[in-house]
């Protein structure tokens, strides 16, 4: 779901996924899918909403659930996350889909 901040102005709240401040553009993602029962959403940067669809599956969010340690602690994630950390708060590039 892509959205301005509900609550905050931009870099007042962290995101969700790497934990920059975010920037200008903001989309709210379902950490357990909404077509699994999903309710909460939280906040993040586009490409790091994109890392996330790209890497795992509805199947596997629904598993690991809440749990952004989990997410985090996955390979391509955290070689993501280690990239993307000096990067610009509204920084954007294309996000490579994995191959499944």
């Amino acid at each position: 779901m892509a959205d301005t901040d509900r609550e905050s102005g931009p870099g007042e709240r962290p995101c969700w996924l790497c934990a920059r401040p975010l920037g200008r553009r903001i989309e709210w993602h379902h950490p357990v899918p909404k077509s699994r029962g999903g309710r909460e959403t939280v906040p993040l940067h586009p490409i790091c909403h994109r890392a996330i669809h790209a890497n795992f599956t509805n199947a596997e969010l629904t598993r690991k659930g809440e749990a952004v340690q989990m997410l985090r602690e996955h390979a391509a994630i955290a070689r993501f996350i280690a990239w993307v950390a000096d990067k610009p708060p509204d920084f954007h590039a294309r996000t490579a889909a994995k191959r499944r």
